[in-house]
C-alpha cells in the first residue's frame, strides 16, 4: 500500500492577523501579527522553526529575518497545487524529513488603481513559450477585450448556464449563505444580512455576474505551521492531520480545454481522491474557493458532492449548504463576505472547525473531515483534512 507523504503531515498551528479594508498597516507587520500567533498556537518557540514557504508576497528572507527564523528549508511560489502549492511543498517537505517545523504564510493588501483598456493593453506581454501553460492564451482573451479573473471565469459560467440551465438565483444562494455565515464572523468584512432580491439587484461586473458575485478585497494575512505527524501528540492543541493533496497542471489555460467549461479543479480533485480512501460521503465541512459564486459551485461538481451540471440545484436554496445543512460551506463567510485571503482563510476555518476552536463560527456537531479548495480556472489545488 503506498503511503503518500502528506499523511505523514500535521497543521499544527494557526494565525491570522487584523483584517480590514484599506488599513494602511505595512504587509511586513501584518505578516508578523499572524506568523506568531500561528507559532504561540503551534506551542513552538521561533529556534524550533527550521522551514518557511509563501507565495512571496512579503519576501521569505525579510520575514525570516524579522522573526529571527533560522530556516534551512525555503520552499514557495506556484506549482501544481496553485495558490496552496507553499502549504503541499511544506506538507511534503516535512514527510520527507527534510524539516520538522515550517512556518507558511499569505499576506494580501488590497490593490489601488485601476484597469482600463489602454493601460492593460499596454501590459501585454508576448505568448509564453508554453503553448499549453496555465497562463498561455491570456494573450488571446486581453486582444478580445477580456481583461480580468472577472471576464474570463464569466464566460465559463455563462457556458455553464447555457449548458446545463444554471440560473442566476441559484448562484445567488452562494452569495446569501455566505452572508449568513459572516453574520457569524467577527473578522467578516460583510455582516449585515442579504436576500436573494439584494442579490440579484447588485450592479453588473461582467454578465453573469454581478458586483455580489465578486470577492471582497482586504488586507490581512494568515499563517500556519505544518509539522511532522511526529509532533502530534506534544503540540499544546489538537492538531490537523493532512490525509491528502492534488493539484492540476493547468493545461488548457483558461478557455482550451476540450472538456470546457470545465477548469483545474477538476484534475486537482480527482489527483486528490486517488490519495486516498475516503469519499465525498465523509466530508463534514467543506471550505472552498469563491473568489466568484461561481468558482464554489465548480468547486462542489469537480469534488464529486454533486455531478457535473448539478451544481445550481445542489446550492438552490441554501439549505444543502447552511450551517444545518448536509454539506456546511465557507462557514466563515467566505471570500465573498469575509474578504479575499486567496485561499488561505478556507484553510484556517478548516482548521479550526476541525479542531473545535472556531469560536463563534463553529458548527454545533464538531466536523471530523473536511476539504478545502483554491484557485479556479487552470489555476486549482485542494486538501483533505481531518481531525
Amino acid at each position: 500500500m503506498v503511503v503518500h507523504p502528506e499523511k505523514h503531515a500535521v497543521i499544527s498551528g494557526v494565525g491570522i492577523s487584523r483584517i480590514g479594508r484599506r488599513t494602511g498597516i505595512p504587509p511586513l507587520e501584518l505578516t508578523l501579527e499572524a506568523a506568531r500567533a500561528a507559532i504561540d498556537d503551534a506551542g513552538l518557540r521561533i529556534d524550533q522553526i527550521d522551514g518557511i514557504a509563501s507565495l512571496g508576497d512579503t519576501p521569505p528572507r525579510e520575514v525570516a529575518t524579522a522573526l529571527g527564523v533560522q530556516a534551512d528549508y525555503r520552499g514557495g511560489g506556484f506549482d501544481s497545487g496553485g495558490l496552496l502549492s507553499p502549504v503541499m511543498s511544506a506538507c511534503l517537505a516535512v514527510g520527507e524529513r527534510r524539516a520538522q517545523h515550517v512556518l507558511v504564510y499569505r499576506t494580501v493588501q488590497m490593490m489601488g488603481g485601476v484597469m482600463n483598456a489602454e493601460s492593460a493593453q499596454s501590459k501585454r506581454k508576448p505568448a509564453p513559450a508554453d503553448p499549453d501553460g496555465a497562463m498561455a492564451d491570456v494573450e488571446y482573451l486581453l486582444a478580445a477585450h477580456a481583461y480580468s479573473a472577472a471576464n474570463w471565469l464569466a464566460m465559463h459560467c455563462q457556458r455553464h448556464m447555457d449548458l446545463y440551465g444554471t440560473t442566476k438565483e441559484q448562484l445567488g444562494w452562494l452569495a446569501v449563505t455566505a452572508r449568513d455565515n459572516a453574520a457569524f464572523n467577527p473578522r467578516a468584512v460583510h455582516r449585515d444580512p442579504m436576500s436573494i432580491e439584494q442579490y440579484l439587484s447588485a450592479r453588473l461586473v461582467s454578465t453573469p455576474f454581478g458586483l455580489l458575485d465578486c470577492d471582497v478585497p482586504v488586507d490581512g494575512s494568515i499563517a500556519l505551521v505544518v509539522s511532522t505527524a511526529d509532533y502530534y501528540h506534544d503540540a499544546p492543541r489538537p492538531p490537523v492531520r493532512v490525509e491528502a493533496i492534488g493539484g492540476a497542471s493547468g493545461a488548457g489555460g483558461w478557455t482550451q480545454r476540450p472538456d470546457y467549461p470545465l477548469m483545474a479543479a477538476s484534475d486537482a480533485a480527482a489527483a486528490m481522491w486517488s490519495r486516498t480512501d475516503l469519499r465525498p460521503c465523509d466530508i463534514d465541512v467543506a471550505e472552498l474557493y469563491d473568489g466568484f459564486t461561481f468558482l464554489a459551485l465548480a468547486w462542489l461538481e469537480a469534488l464529486g458532492f454533486c455531478d457535473d451540471g448539478e451544481g445550481g440545484p445542489f446550492v438552490d436554496g441554501g439549505e444543502r449548504i447552511g450551517r444545518g445543512g448536509v454539506l456546511p460551506l465557507n462557514t466563515y463567510g467566505g471570500q465573498l463576505s469575509g474578504g479575499r485571503m486567496h485561499g488561505y482563510w478556507v484553510l484556517y476555518e478548516a482548521c479550526q472547525q476541525l479542531r473545535g476552536l472556531a469560536g463563534e463560527t463553529q458548527l454545533p456537531d464538531r466536523p471530523e473531515v473536511g476539504v478545502v479548495s483554491a484557485g479556479g480556472g487552470p489555476i486549482a489545488g485542494c486538501m483533505l483534512l481531518t481531525c
